[in-house]
Parts: C-alpha cells; sequence; structure tokens
C-alpha cells in the first residue's frame, strides 16, 4: 500500500461547473479541480474555504462512523440469526 499518495489538481475554466468540485482522477485517487471562471469568488473566500480542512474530515468521520456502526448492526443481525450471541459466549 503507498503511503504517499498525492492529490492531482487541475486548473479548469468552465460556466457550467462549480468553483471547487473533489473527484477522483484515473487511478481512483483524490483530485481537486479549480473552476478559474469563479476566481473573484475563490480568491475573495480563500480564507474560508482554506479554513474547511478541519471540518471537511470531521464530516468524513461522520460518515465513516455511521457506515461502520451499520455494518456491526448487520454483523450482529447475521450472527442472530445463525444462532450465535458473541455478547453472551
Amino acid at each position: 500500500m503507498n503511503d504517499n499518495k498525492e492529490i492531482t489538481w487541475a486548473i479548469i475554466d468552465s460556466d457550467e461547473l462549480p468553483p471547487l468540485v473533489f473527484t477522483m482522477d484515473e487511478d481512483d485517487q483524490p483530485k481537486v479541480i479549480i473552476n478559474n471562471h469563479f476566481r473573484i469568488w475563490l480568491m475573495l473566500h480563500r480564507k474560508l474555504i482554506a479554513g474547511t480542512a478541519k471540518a471537511l474530515f470531521g464530516k468524513i468521520d461522520e460518515i465513516l462512523t455511521g457506515y461502520l456502526t451499520e455494518q456491526r448492526i448487520y454483523e450482529k443481525m447475521e450472527d442472530y440469526e445463525n444462532g450465535k450471541n458473541r455478547d453472551n459466549e
């Protein structure tokens, strides 16, 4: 597993796409697209945008915790249906 992953960056100019896009590149790695069409808006809000990194991580962590909690519930239901009760072992 490669721990030295890098984000691919692209700058475009399009009135059909939003100012910032988080997506995936052809290798399924993170890619950020900055839309130069909104450069004034981007520069005006540059500090606020930069400050969202911690909140973004928090939201992704919230999604992950929800997913793992759901998977654990499914696992326990499956054990119960198969006659296993790990809590009573």
